[in-house]
């Protein structure tokens, strides 16, 4: 699919029919919503790693699990992971998961949103752990000066180096940066990588999405933007394209390519969200399985063909 011209623009990504494919109602136990999965493929099945928010208005983590990504979800009868104050992680819980199988270490790395015990103002940050299973779990710490948050490593080290997509609040801007472990336990090196643009549809803040998506022509990056207007805050989702080794932005798109459009999308616990934390790639076909939050209330699936992405990309401006 090439795009020589608005004329023949078509939307990449395609919404299941079924939507939304997670709601409350699916629960075994009481709660509030269920949204922003993180997700991978895990013995020939569909693996979600799913924010549920208690009707306290907490936050924690738990599994569900399908043959097709689409139907038939086992949910599991308990939380996953919790928040837990040993940890130094504040009762609110842990929000927006993602997921990646780390090659050198033989293990997977949960990235997600935690909350500073005795910090002022008990702020947001990053909290990785590890588990080889998803029955067995190692907290590996905050990481990173609070607050922060969207965060994933990328699934293999670049230069000899993890590194780990983030947003921190930095003199006010909420911009994507970029930083560098040897240990992934000590970082710096850190610099901006896609910041906001003023006016545009990703003005007040921005944040990655899925983990990024290793490619021949560089890492794909699927991230979500936000812009305040007086009826409220509406995140829709963007793309850009990093160099596979010095993470330079190759290519963004100057539109955002998927936005809120249906009811469930529209109107929930926050209007006008789509937001998306987890994808899985089948690599025979090329379609990407996107999981996303709706509305901060509900699961949903939109479906794109890898190729799609990267041709309309590539039509886009050099950064």
């Amino acid at each position: 699919m090439k795009y020589k011209n608005f004329n023949s623009f078509k939307e990449l990504f395609k919404r299941y029919k079924k939507n939304p494919i997670l709601t409350p109602e699916n629960w075994p136990y009481k709660v509030g919503a269920v949204f922003n999965p993180g997700a991978i493929k895990l013995n020939d099945e569909i693996l979600l790693l799913v924010r549920v928010e208690d009707r306290q208005g907490y936050s924690h983590l738990t599994i569900a699990r399908s043959k097709d990504g689409k139907t038939n979800w086992r949910i599991d009868s308990a939380p996953t992971l919790v928040a837990k104050k040993e940890f130094g992680e504040a009762l609110f819980g842990l929000e927006d998961p993602r997921i990646v199988w780390l090659e050198e270490r033989e293990e997977y790395i949960i990235t997600c949103i935690s909350f500073f015990e005795c910090v002022t103002g008990e702020p947001p940050g990053i909290s990785l752990i590890s588990t080889k299973d998803f029955i067995n779990f190692k907290r590996l710490g905050h990481k990173l000066i609070p607050p922060n948050k969207d965060a994933s490593l990328f699934p293999k080290t670049i230069n000899g180096y993890y590194a780990l997509i983030n947003r921190p609040i930095v003199e006010g801007r909420a911009d994507i940066w970029v930083s560098f472990s040897k240990d992934l336990d000590f970082w710096g090196n850190d610099r901006v990588l896609i910041p906001t643009r003023h006016r545009s549809w990703d003005c007040s803040r921005v944040g990655l999405g899925p983990p990024p998506i290793e490619t021949p022509d560089g890492w794909l990056i699927i991230y979500h933007g936000a812009r305040d207007t007086a009826s409220g805050t509406i995140y829709r989702v963007g793309l850009a394209l990093l160099d596979l080794e010095t993470l330079e932005v190759i290519r963004r798109t100057k539109d955002w390519v998927f936005g809120p459009k249906e009811s469930y999308e529209r109107v929930g616990n926050v209007d006008d969200v789509v937001f998306p934390c987890g994808t899985v790639l089948d690599e025979k076909t090329n379609e990407i399985l996107i999981y996303y939050g709706a509305a901060d209330s509900t699961v949903a699936l939109a479906t794109a063909n890898l190729n799609d992405l990267l041709d309309y990309i590539k039509t886009c401006e050099m950064c």
